[in-house]
């Protein structure tokens, strides 16, 4: 009965942890919010009208002291402005309190996953496997954000080319470069669109337009986009052709995609190579541990063992590394620079 009553327990500390997840989700700050944060000198100064456009979620979350005393304590943080920048650079609407409650639940919740699934996966009744539901946990959330940058970088990248083509008809038609500016975002799809409408607020609102562009190139952090901003700025500092320096931008952009995507088909085996050698043994560990529970039971008895650690388990712990250091390897070999 006791057994039972723990197993409850621990499933509904595991319900309350992805609950908090989806609540911290749920609770994003509101796009003006998000875009003071850029164009104010003090960003991360929360007006009370900001504060009255979240969400009613967002408001119960809110409503404690110890939460606002946390928003405060972590936005002042230098760490605190670097996470608030990776998060806006994922397009997600979180405050960095907010990302960390995230954290926190995905770091509780995978581990009591693990052991509230435990009467029924036997294999799951083991330390060794929480302390990796900890990490599992602990990388989650931060795999998850730098999957969004890198795919919204990717699509970002993938459209610029053609965005400056249209600036540099649009100038050429006659267009200042603000019109040109307004041009794409009716034309573009985001997040090239998103980016370029929020240049236009920033000027809106006062910033002057090569701020605007720096804050844009933060926000993105794409070389090619760091390229044009520069020669935008150069451009209203000297003068010359702007539309002739952006055609020559857009074919060195299209150059650099073209030589990425054939040096992607040429590495395609090796990265593959590295996910097999990273994954793939991780994922036999956990086929036989289901399929036969019992099998890997002698890894983790003593003797044998040194200083007290089952070898067995050291040898997992080695082999995970050697793992480790392979698919690090291979990743930085096919990572070729253009």
């Amino acid at each position: 009965m006791t057994a039972d009553m723990l197993t409850i327990g621990v499933a509904l500390l595991a319900a309350l942890a992805v609950l908090l997840i989806f609540a911290a989700l749920a609770s994003g700050s509101s796009v003006n919010e998000r875009l003071r944060r850029y164009a104010s000198a003090e960003p991360d100064k929360a007006t009370e009208a900001d504060k009255a456009a979240r969400p009613n979620l967002g408001e119960l979350l809110s409503s404690s002291n110890a939460l606002v005393n946390l928003n405060r304590a972590v936005e002042n943080k230098d760490w605190g402005a670097h996470m608030a920048r990776e998060l806006a650079r994922a397009d997600l609407a979180l405050k960095p309190s907010e990302y960390l409650a995230v954290r926190a639940g995905a770091l509780l919740g995978v581990p009591m996953a693990m052991v509230a699934l435990s009467p029924v996966v036997s294999t799951l009744n083991n330390p060794l496997f929480w302390a990796g539901g900890l990490v599992v946990g602990f990388m989650l959330p931060r795999l998850w954000v730098n999957r969004r940058k890198a795919k919204r970088l990717k699509a970002f990248n993938s459209g610029l080319a053609d965005t400056i083509t249209l600036l540099s008809n649009a100038l050429r038609a006659g267009s200042s470069f603000l019109q040109a500016i307004e041009m794409v975002v009716r034309e573009t799809q985001p997040p090239i669109s998103t980016e370029f409408g929020r240049v236009i607020r920033e000027v809106n609102l006062g910033l002057p337009l090569e701020q605007a562009l720096a804050n844009m190139t933060r926000r993105v952090r794409s070389d090619d986009l760091d390229l044009m901003a520069t020669a935008i700025t150069i451009h209203h500092q000297v003068g010359g052709n702007l539309a002739e320096i952006l055609d020559s931008i857009a074919f060195t952009i299209r150059e650099r995609v073209r030589i990425k995507g054939e040096i992607k088909t040429l590495t395609a085996q090796q990265r593959m190579s590295g996910y097999v050698v990273g994954f793939l043994p991780i994922a036999l560990v956990l086929l036989i541990s289901v399929m036969a529970p019992d099998f890997l039971q002698p890894l983790f008895l003593k003797p044998p063992e040194v200083f007290g650690v089952p070898l067995g388990m050291i040898a997992l712990g080695f082999g995970g590394f050697m793992m480790l250091i392979g698919f690090v390897a291979i990743r930085r070999i096919v990572d070729i620079e253009v």
